[in-house]
């Protein structure tokens, strides 16, 4: 079997079989055709079944002067995930990737905003331009929610609940979850679908997706970059913060008023507690207020 075909092979089982997003499998092609495309340059007649760990080594090793620790250690992770599906598939007998150990990384904290800074974020938003409430809604459910950007853009309409103040979440892997819907984030919403979206010309296939372009259809997860940088600049925002940087917002908030660190696994979406566990730090303002507040010696 040649690279690319097994590489299509792949593709489809992380579809069907472990159910993964189009993102995600779009990630482990990258990588993986980029191990095949350093195969095809330096050493063509190296094939699936004669792959040997002294050649994803070298592989490596080329990696490492290119990029950093934690993008050699994603790498590392999708080769083992292809060459264990070979073996899975009989194609080969054992993985040129065993032994082969990811670099020390460390955990690397989340950026967060105060929320002093997520009001100065949300009131640089022009609500005179066309697309301003749109806008102003979509960073208002990220923060009031804490959803991942792909799970913000496929939100559907049928998937808000208002009476029961709940939002209906598709998360990774097709599992859903339901996540409580604030007061803020209910108003903005219900203002946008029943104000400003109904004046949109909706695309037929794209009726029930609650965000929508200008043109009536289904915004993109570069959309919501290019909403969330520009209003970090209109803001005269110096800090680098993304889409991603409102769900952080979101747990870290969470926990710091007491919410526990179980409740907010379930609003995350987090498979394991070890991911909400990152939210344990507090800045060290907050830390202080609370040795004031609960310690005797405070």
């Amino acid at each position: 079997m040649q690279w690319a075909n097994a590489l299509k092979d792949y593709q489809i089982y992380l579809l069907l079989e472990r159910g993964l997003s189009e993102n995600s499998i779009s990630s482990y092609t990258y990588d993986i055709q980029g191990f095949i495309d350093y195969i095809e340059t330096y050493n063509p007649q190296l094939t699936i079944t004669n792959c040997q760990k002294t050649d994803t080594q070298a592989y490596i090793y080329h990696l490492a002067k290119n990029i950093n620790a934690r993008s050699q250690s994603r790498q590392i992770s999708g080769l083992k995930s292809f060459f264990n599906f070979l073996i899975f598939e009989g194609y080969r007998e054992d993985s040129p990737m065993d032994l082969i150990d990811t670099p020390k990384i460390g955990r690397k904290l989340p950026a967060v905003l105060g929320i002093k800074e997520i009001d100065r974020l949300l009131t640089a938003i022009d609500l005179s331009h066309a697309q301003g409430y749109r806008n102003l809604t979509i960073l208002e459910t990220l923060y009031g929610s804490g959803l991942r950007v792909s799970e913000l853009i496929n939100l559907k309409i049928s998937d808000l609940h208002f009476d029961e103040n709940l939002l209906l979440i598709t998360g990774k892997g097709n599992k859903q979850r339901l996540v409580p819907l604030g007061g803020v984030c209910k108003q903005k919403l219900k203002v946008y679908l029943e104000e400003v979206r109904i004046h949109v010309p909706v695309k037929k296939e794209y009726k029930d997706i609650v965000f929508l372009n200008q043109h009536g259809r289904q915004l993109t997860r570069a959309m919501i970059f290019t909403i969330v940088r520009q209003t970090a600049a209109n803001a005269g925002m110096e800090k680098k913060i993304s889409p991603h940087t409102f769900r952080h917002s979101f747990a870290t908030h969470l926990l710091e008023n007491g919410a526990d660190l179980r409740s907010i696994q379930l609003m995350m979406g987090h498979e394991n507690i070890t991911t909400t566990e990152v939210y344990m730090h507090l800045d060290t303002q907050h830390l202080s207020k609370s040795l004031q507040a609960f310690h005797p010696r405070g």
